[in-house]
């Protein structure tokens, strides 16, 4: 059993008042318009209040949130907040989602599996279909399309005779409007094997934010969405994807994440239902948009909307997306053992702890800073709330909810009960992700507001206060291209948006009373996300644990 007693710092007893955490979601630095670059909506902004500390205060440095970083596979691989918010809860990196999902394939671990053999020996014993339901793009957050492809071809070298892709579109990870990209590979995979006598077709699809993809139970009517094309083959019909995707861009003017659904029919009938024995696999590798449509599959008592039908097939993630909930119960990866994060040592100490942040970003304060865990630790020292997001695109609505998590937390500032405080504000990802500029600008200028009126109040009780990020997004707005560094522009002259994380650092910054008793550690010469756990615990008056990474702070004395 791990000893979770925590040292007390030799040079540092903690800070008088409370420890109060803020990550601005999101919150890359990029370049501005001083540089050239015209889309970086952080620099557009007026934020007086993050400006003036990030120009003036010597506690202030930049963080690497992206590779390797934070255990993608390599530095060309943007950051998330899944990802992000592992890395800063457990202060160490692991090998994430797609490095797992990569390794796995590489070594045939995937295929050798029992999963992987009980799902194909199902469709190969009854001859029935094997569907692939996942996000269709190389964004490498949520999935890859080279994974779907190498369980393609192995199940076509294991004689599966009929399959089945739908697609979900991406348009958010990647440039928005390219999912024709993807169709076309896609396409081409499945014909090679047609052209072999297989039945392999793509048979539904539709934008991740508009089918299937659904995240904190923000809105069950996107799986349901989903679940009436992919299962019952209802929606908008179409002779083949292509033409679905072609017609339904012309006619909705959306870009790729937000098209609507479609099925592919012959005969007039749909061309791929999912039926009783088939087997199922969704192949997003990341949990948050995972778990709802794997509930669908999974519970027979199930009462978020009307299934209509509840097909009798074996199901499994790519993953197993949450370990306390166990769901999916078959999964094809093993997710990355997090063990011993933060809270766990905290709240093995006796330490009070407070997480809060709307729908958006509740899972990242609490479940992937815990580890990849839904629960607490101590459910009588952890409080977690959690703001209830507007069911809106947050272009129209770029405020969020970000004034009322401020207000809550004055009122814990207030009250005094939490030694450690942990927010996240949504805004800077999930407005950058709408790919408009003007709404992501207001959006940064309430955050800074919000950031105001914290440092204000932990003021009168004399906290330490941190501030990061954990990606860039919404430091570029607008597409780069890669060889020219300049900005690229649609036919009608005007700059593409960019919905997509960066590669940009993020902001770190510490205040408070004690501030004058610590300097940025010259030892971290690569500081990442995972540097912050143990610099956390050290303002809490804590050594960090051996195999921590080293804290960004080093004391005076």
């Amino acid at each position: 059993m791990n000893n979770f007693k925590l040292e007390n710092h030799p040079l540092y007893k903690g800070s008088k008042g409370p420890l109060l955490f803020i990550i601005m979601d999101g919150v890359g630095l990029y370049r501005g318009r001083a540089d050239g670059y015209e889309g970086n909506a952080f620099d557009l902004a007026r934020t007086p209040v993050l400006d003036g500390l990030m120009k003036n205060e010597p506690l202030f440095t930049k963080l690497k949130a992206h590779g390797c970083a934070v255990g993608m596979p390599s530095d060309e691989d943007m950051g998330n907040s899944e990802v992000g918010h592992n890395a800063i809860g457990a202060g160490r990196v692991f090998s994430q989602g797609a490095q797992l999902v990569l390794d796995s394939i590489e070594s045939r671990a995937l295929f050798e599996g029992a999963t992987w053999k009980e799902l194909t020996g199902n469709v190969l014993e009854k001859d029935s279909a094997l569907h692939f339901i996942g996000l269709l793009s190389d964004g490498n957050v949520h999935s890859h399309i080279d994974h779907l492809f190498a369980m393609i071809d192995e199940a076509a070298a294991l004689g599966v005779k009929t399959l089945y892709v739908h697609t979900l579109f991406d348009g958010r990870d990647v440039d928005e409007v390219s999912a024709h990209v993807y169709l076309e590979k896609l396409d081409a995979k499945l014909a090679s094997y047609r052209a072999a006598g297989k039945r392999y077709l793509v048979a539904s699809g539709g934008g991740r934010m508009t089918v299937t993809m659904d995240r904190y139970e923000a809105d069950w009517s996107i799986v349901e969405r989903g679940w009436k094309a992919h299962v019952l083959g209802e929606g908008r019909s179409f002779p083949d994807a292509r033409t679905a995707l072609a017609k339904i861009r012309e006619e909705s003017g959306a870009i790729d994440q937000f098209l609507p659904e479609f099925v592919v029919v012959e005969n007039g009938a749909p061309a791929g239902p999912i039926v009783d024995g088939d087997s199922v696999i969704f192949f997003n590798f990341r949990g948050d948009r995972a778990i709802e449509i794997s509930r669908a599959f999974d519970e027979e008592h199930f009462d978020k909307f009307d299934r209509k039908r509840y097909p009798k097939v074996l199901y499994a993630g790519m993953m197993q997306y949450d370990g306390d909930l166990k769901l999916p119960r078959r999964f094809l990866v093993n997710p990355p053992a997090i063990r011993r994060t933060m809270s766990e040592y905290l709240a093995n100490n006796g330490v009070k702890q407070l997480a809060i942040s709307e729908t958006q970003k509740f899972g990242h304060v609490t479940y992937f800073w815990n580890g990849n865990n839904s629960e607490k630790f101590n459910k009588e020292l952890e409080t977690w709330i959690e703001i209830p997001s507007d069911r809106i695109s947050f272009e129209h609505a770029p405020a969020m909810k970000a004034r009322e998590i401020t207000e809550r937390v004055v009122e814990e500032l207030k009250k005094g009960e939490q030694r450690f405080i942990r927010l996240n504000f949504a805004n800077g990802d999930m407005v950058g992700h709408t790919g408009n500029l003007s709404a992501a600008i207001e959006a940064m200028q309430v955050v800074d507001e919000c950031v105001g009126k914290l440092l204000a109040e932990a003021a009168k009780v004399e906290a330490a206060v941190v501030i990061t990020a954990d990606h860039g997004n919404c430091d570029q707005m607008y597409e780069i291209d890669k060889k020219t560094g300049s900005v690229k522009f649609k036919k009608d002259g005007k700059p593409m948006p960019k919905t997509s994380h960066t590669l940009s650092p993020v902001p770190f910054l510490v205040l408070g009373p004690d501030k004058n008793r610590f300097e940025l550690n010259d030892a971290v010469t690569e500081p990442g996300l995972g540097n912050i756990a143990s610099t956390l615990l050290n303002l809490l008056g804590y050594k960090e644990p051996e195999d921590y990474l080293p804290g960004l702070l080093k004391f005076k004395g």
